[in-house]
């Protein structure tokens, strides 16, 4: 710990001295006078008269260049609202790429506009919103200072945009009541970005470094003479009534009405206390289901709406998300894949100067789990966070409560971020370091874990290294730690050159180098990543070729497949993948993989393909497949997963959704189906269907059906 601290203590002192400062550029907000219409026209008299902004350089392909085309940004206030109008000048409207009407669908490959926001004007959090020519609706939270986004986060908010003969315009509204943002600022954080996609260019106004991300606010511009915000009385009453119709094997159907209501009271306008009763997530979209090859467990994303509320806020260390987290959502509602009742909870989350915090607490009904009972619980978790120096914060988190009544449970973790975007500059550099403690009256041992990053992400040179020790017993309640008795070390880089080259855009040359041990330092894992061949080409395609020899110590036999088990002892083995992607701009687009080479003391092939189809902007097309071939002394497998998704677009709030999947390891065929209609901006309708069929080789066995039609409403006080 004294040479970890030594070192965090040298690359701070080095980092702290090459800091410089950087204009930020500014644009003023006009006042909303007359009525307004959204109507992607804008053609309102205040947007003649509101200050426009037409300052835009291109990130890429040059840095700095100049646009294929002229962007105009104009932005409105009043009391309850921002409106942002965009005029995208272009002189072939006809090849605009834009496909999607999906909310929440990824937007990067076609044409579109992203705004990010910063409230708090504190460099560090933000909002994004994203609007392509069709009006699909993309927004997310500014997650790790800028480097992610939590896109699974939904604000009430609208967009329309109408393409013409110049080109395509825009019109947004941000119902002030959306956000969170810190009283008495006339001036927040603010950016633009636009897409287009047939030329591969990106177009910014602030920030137009390829080596900062477009959504680190710390390096966007000023959006200046905001007026003074009025949200009312700041209440969000949201009554929901769900009719659930369930239907299992050998069992008549059981109809319920149910209940469930949501208020949240705004603390100013920059915290928000938030009370559930009798919570219902039954339309949330279903997992994806992957195939696991490894010794440990998957990692599924949270999508429930109640917890993603001020989700950046929970966020702890930075950049450990998968392999260490104190605090995991998904633990709080359901257990082992299934449901447990939500009865009621609570949730206070905000910004303070320049701290920010988040509690919530929430009781879990008894149920039945697999025949086996689960009792009730209440489980807690409090966030702590200070922003200190420029763009750096220290935290304190701490959980409470088991989901299976263990008792004495409590996790507490403290963790520090050193980060700045102007390293030598204009270089991003950061350095993270967390510690972790939890209890549990069950468990013994050491029940402590570290963790320590160093990264430097930028364009040219991405290189990081990762430390992480956990201890055998580190057994968070409320946490995900997919290993545990470990110590892990990862180093390794990314080298981008962008060749003046007629057909490709970048080369991503790659080598990264991971080395776990038990805690007694003896070996357990090791693999080298390299990427000779990861070229993007001028198109939007990409080609990758990749090696990688690995090594696992197996301390205990380990089950890869059904009958198929691996003895334990020491594998030393090569894998090797060949990978293209068609570039999404296409009607018909997705992604090809095949891993392949030795593995343990035998034979895998992994073939993946995830492919895209848009015949029409009315209806998309979407084919998820996996096959792992695997050839062992032990024993042979065969392991197939397939998934078909059919969208039905009719408008951006209006679509049908139906998932079809089945996997060869669980023998299920499963089908969801989820219509959403959003009448009114505030107010949503869902039905949904579930039917499950099990595979008996001889026959199709049914398993469980259900309908769901879910109504909710927003007031607004």
């Amino acid at each position: 710990m004294r040479e970890i601290a030594s070192l965090w203590l040298f690359l701070f002192t080095a980092a702290s001295s090459m800091l410089t400062a950087q204009d930020r550029p500014s644009m003023g907000c006009g006042i909303i006078t007359t009525e307004f219409v959204l109507d992607g026209l804008l053609n309102e008299a205040d947007w003649q008269t509101a200050p426009v902004n037409d300052q835009f350089k291109t990130t890429v392909p040059v840095e700095g260049g100049e646009p294929s085309g002229r962007t105009e940004v104009r932005v409105l206030a009043d009391a309850r609202n921002i409106y942002i109008g965009i005029q995208c000048f272009d002189d072939a409207p006809a090849s605009i790429v834009s496909f999607s009407k999906l909310r929440d669908t990824e937007l990067e490959n076609e044409d579109h506009i992203r705004i990010v926001i910063d409230p708090f004007l504190d460099g560090q959090s933000g909002y994004i919103f994203a609007v392509n020519a069709n009006g699909a609706r993309y927004d997310a939270l500014v997650a790790n200072r800028g480097e992610s986004e939590n896109s699974n986060w939904d604000a009430i908010w609208d967009a329309v945009p109408t393409i013409h003969a110049g080109g395509w315009t825009l019109e947004m509204i941000i119902p002030i009541q959306s956000i969170n943002f810190r009283k008495g600022l006339d001036t927040w954080g603010f950016n633009v970005e636009r897409r287009v996609q047939r030329f591969q260019e990106t177009i910014r106004w602030a920030n137009v470094e390829r080596d900062q991300w477009f959504i680190q606010t710390s390096r966007a511009g000023y959006l200046t003479g905001l007026p003074r915000f009025n949200y009312g009385l700041g209440i969000n009453v949201r009554p929901s009534l769900n009719l659930n119709i369930d239907r299992n094997a050998g069992q008549s159907a059981e109809a319920e009405l149910d209940p469930s209501l949501d208020v949240s009271q705004r603390i100013g306008p920059n915290a928000i206390a938030t009370i559930t009763v009798n919570t219902d997530f039954a339309e949330t979209e279903v997992d994806s289901r992957q195939t696991n090859l490894t010794r440990f467990p998957l990692f599924f994303p949270e999508k429930r709406a109640f917890f993603l509320e001020g989700a950046d806020i929970f966020e702890f260390g930075f950049g450990l998300s998968r392999d260490i987290i104190p605090f995991f959502s998904r633990r709080v509602g359901l257990f082992g894949g299934n449901e447990v009742p939500l009865l009621a909870g609570g949730k206070l989350n905000g910004r303070m100067g320049k701290t920010s915090f988040g509690a919530m607490v929430m009781h879990t009904d008894e149920t039945m789990i697999n025949h086996d009972p689960l009792s009730s619980a209440t489980l807690g978790v409090v966030r702590v966070k200070q922003n200190v120096l420029r763009e750096s914060s220290i935290g304190f988190i701490g959980t409470s409560g088991d989901p299976q009544g263990r008792s004495g449970s409590h996790t507490t973790g403290i963790d520090f971020t050193y980060q700045t975007t102007r390293f030598q500059g204009n270089r991003n550099f950061i350095v993270g370091l967390s510690g972790m403690l939890a209890n549990r009256n069950d468990v013994e041992g050491d029940q402590s874990a570290i963790a320590l990053k160093i990264d430097y992400p930028n364009d040219l040179w991405d290189v990081a290294f990762t430390y992480l020790r956990i201890g055998e017993s580190f057994d968070p309640s409320l946490g995900f730690v997919p290993r545990k008795a470990i110590q892990s070390f990862r180093l390794g880089g990314t080298y981008g050159p962008r060749p003046k080259w007629k057909l490709v855009r970048q080369m991503r040359n790659q080598l990264f180098a991971t080395y776990i041990t038990d805690l007694d330092g003896n070996w357990e894992t090791y693999w080298v990543f390299t990427a000779p061949i990861n070229w993007r080409m001028e198109s939007g395609d990409r080609y990758e070729v990749n090696w990688m020899p690995r090594g696992e110590r197996l301390v205990e036999p380990f089950q890869i497949a059904e009958n198929v088990i691996i003895p334990e002892g020491s594998y030393h083995f090569a894998r090797y993948r060949l990978e293209a992607e068609l570039a999404a701009k296409r009607k018909f687009n997705g992604q090809l993989t095949w891993w392949f080479g030795s593995f343990y003391s035998g034979h895998l092939d992994e073939l993946e393909a995830t492919l895209n189809w848009n015949p029409t902007k009315l209806i998309t097309f979407e084919f998820i497949g996996t096959r792992n071939i695997g050839r062992l002394p032990e024993g042979d497998f065969d392991q197939t997963l397939l998934g078909l998704r059919l969208r039905i677009n009719v408008t951006p709030n209006l679509q049908l959704n139906s998932f079809v999947q089945y996997d060869t390891d669980s023998r299920q065929l499963g089908v969801n189906a989820r219509l959403h209609w959003i009448y009114r901006a505030q107010g949503d309708l869902f039905l949904v269907f579930n039917h499950n069929t099990l595979n008996r080789t001889e026959r199709w066995e049914f398993v469980n059906q259900q309908f769901l039609l879910k109504g909710r409403y927003n007031f607004r006080l």
